[in-house]
C-alpha cells in the first residue's frame, strides 16, 4: 500500500520529511492569521491547499526517489529540487520550465478557486461570513443546508479534472523528462485507467487532509509528508515511465 510505504520513506528520512509538513503548518497559520475575519476567504485559501498539494510535495517526492535509488536524502537534495531548475540551461521539451509551468498553472487553478468560493459565500449567505463561528453556523449548520452543500459540490467538480490532471503528473516530470502535456495526458490515462483505486485514492487524500486542517492544522505536519511520498508510490505502481527519456541530471548537484 502507497502509505505503508510512505511510512518506511518518513522513518528513513524524519526530519526532512516532516520539516515539509511544519512548513505547510507555518502556511496555514499565516492564512488564519490574516483571514481570521475573512472567513470566506481563509476557507477558500485552505482548501487550496488540495490544489497545490503536488506542488507543494515535490521535493518528497525528490526524497523518495533517492531512498528507492539508495541515494542521500539530505538538505542538499531539497536545495537542488527546489532551485536546479534555475541553474539548468534545459528550457526546451522536457526540461526543468516544464515543472515551473505547471506548478504556475496550479498555483491559478488554486487562485481561482479562493475567488470562486468566496464569491459563492459571500452572493449564497442570508448573512455576513466573517469567522469560523460564521461560517459553521451560516453555511455548514444552517438549517436548510443547501448553501453547504453547493460549497462542496462545486469544489467537487472543479478538483476533479485537477486531480486527473496532476495525480501523477509531477512526480513523472521530476523523474523524467516529459512536456506538461505529456505528463497531464499521462495522468488523465492512469484516471482512465483506475477509476476505482483512483477515486479511493482521491477520498484518502481528501480525509487525511481534513483531519489535518480539523487538528488546528497540527495534524498536517504529519500528513503533508505522508501523502508526498505516498503519491511518489502511487506514480511508480500506475506509470511505466520506460518509454520518456530519464532526467539523469535531476539529482546532480549545481555548479
Amino acid at each position: 500500500m502507497w502509505l505503508s510505504r510512505a511510512l518506511q520513506d518518513i522513518s528513513k528520512a524524519p526530519l526532512i520529511s516532516l520539516a515539509h509538513g511544519l512548513a505547510l503548518i507555518l502556511i496555514g497559520a499565516a492564512i488564519l492569521t490574516l483571514g481570521h475575519n475573512r472567513f470566506w476567504l481563509m476557507a477558500g485559501a485552505l482548501s487550496g491547499f488540495l490544489v497545490v498539494g503536488p506542488l507543494v510535495a515535490t521535493s518528497l517526492y525528490a526524497i523518495s526517489r533517492a531512498i528507492e535509488r539508495g541515494e542521500v536524502a539530505d538538505w542538499g537534495l531539497i536545495r537542488r529540487t527546489w532551485t536546479q531548475w534555475q541553474s539548468c540551461h534545459a528550457t526546451g521539451r522536457g526540461g526543468y520550465w516544464c515543472m515551473v509551468r505547471f506548478g504556475a498553472l496550479l498555483a491559478l487553478a488554486a487562485t481561482g478557486w479562493v475567488l470562486i468560493s468566496a464569491s459563492l459565500i459571500t452572493v449564497m449567505s442570508p448573512v455576513r461570513v466573517q469567522t469560523l463561528q460564521d461560517f459553521i453556523a451560516h453555511v455548514v449548520l444552517a438549517r436548510d443546508g443547501q448553501l453547504f452543500v453547493q460549497w462542496m459540490a462545486l469544489g467537487s467538480f472543479l478538483a476533479a479534472p485537477i486531480f486527473a490532471s496532476s495525480v501523477v503528473a509531477m512526480p513523472l516530470m521530476l523523474d523524467r523528462r516529459v512536456t506538461v502535456r505529456q505528463a497531464v495526458l499521462t495522468s488523465w490515462s492512469v484516471v482512465l485507467a483506475n477509476p476505482g483505486p483512483m477515486a479511493l485514492w482521491a477520498a484518502l487524500i481528501v480525509m487525511l487532509t481534513l483531519l489535518g486542517l480539523g487538528s488546528y492544522l497540527l495534524g498536517l505536519v504529519v500528513v503533508m509528508p505522508l501523502l508526498g511520498h505516498a503519491s511518489w508510490h502511487a506514480y511508480r505502481d500506475l506509470v511505466d515511465a520506460s518509454a520518456f527519456p530519464a532526467r539523469d541530471d535531476a539529482m546532480v548537484p549545481a555548479v
